[in-house]
């Protein structure tokens, strides 16, 4: 379990346990949480970091009707990234009322990318790497599947992570325990977002951490969303239904600095 985790659990803890799961759905590349009130939440599931032993899920047939808390602590108990990432999305649940009138901002447009930055991506997002490689910035991809690309070797991760000026890092990055690795390898970059529509609009958790933006989504009509996800389908076909965001993290100083 991560610091990061831990933070949104806490944070959420006490408020999952009035609130009830009214609808989950597992799909091939999302899982969707549905809260009574029509809060709805989202989070990538990993499936090629499962075990082969998980073939189906031991809980299925007693989710719905249970309380938001029984879900919000797999996302620091679970076992597998399957039942983290419905701790997550059960978080995004409870976050998302917050941000669902947040207005649509590009993440990549507010970097201001130029030939003299280098960009790490912490996790391949296709459709960004041609848009981010016409500002003539320097991309450079770290990616842990290997079916999507050929993973950099751990020396060249390092060096990639500390000379980088803009790191994007998806959002998945916290269902494998990854992402305080990810942050502490981080050099001096100017612009630090975690991107995704997994991502867990809660600035907090990021404040004492290099973050600067949080690019999450918030979703606009809940039952195309869980029906997209229950018939397998992935983040171009949600695209329409959802409003990508994205908020600047407010920084906490330590009290040396104040």
């Amino acid at each position: 379990m991560g610091d990061i985790s831990r933070h949104i659990h806490e944070h959420l803890c006490s408020s999952s346990k009035k609130l009830h799961v009214k609808e989950v759905r597992i799909g091939l590349g999302y899982i969707g949480v549905l809260l009574e009130g029509g809060r709805p939440g989202l989070s990538a599931l990993l499936r090629h970091e499962l075990s082969p032993g998980c073939g189906t899920f031991s809980k299925a047939g007693t989710l719905v009707g249970s309380d938001a808390s029984e879900l919000l602590d797999l996302l620091v108990n679970g076992s597998n990234p399957l039942e983290k990432a419905l701790g997550l999305a059960t978080a995004n649940a409870m976050i998302g009322p917050d941000i669902v009138e947040e207005p649509e901002k590009d993440s990549i447009a507010l970097m201001n990318l130029s030939p003299a930055d280098r960009v790490a991506m912490i996790g391949y997002f296709g459709p960004l790497v041609e848009r981010i490689r016409k500002t003539g910035a320097n991309l450079h991809i770290i990616e842990k599947d290997p079916n999507r690309m050929e993973i950099p070797d751990r020396k060249e991760i390092d060096s990639i992570l500390e000379k980088c000026s803009v790191a994007i890092i998806t959002a998945t990055s916290i269902l494998n325990n990854t992402i305080e690795e990810i942050l502490n390898g981080l050099g001096n970059p100017r612009h630090v977002t975690i991107m995704g529509p997994s991502t867990p609009m809660f600035g907090e958790a990021f404040a004492q951490t290099p973050v600067t933006h949080l690019g999450g989504s918030a979703i606009l009509n809940p039952r195309k969303v869980m029906q997209i996800i229950s018939e397998g389908g992935g983040t171009p076909d949600m695209r329409p239904f959802l409003r990508f965001i994205d908020r600047k993290i407010k920084r906490i100083k330590c009290p040396e600095e104040r």
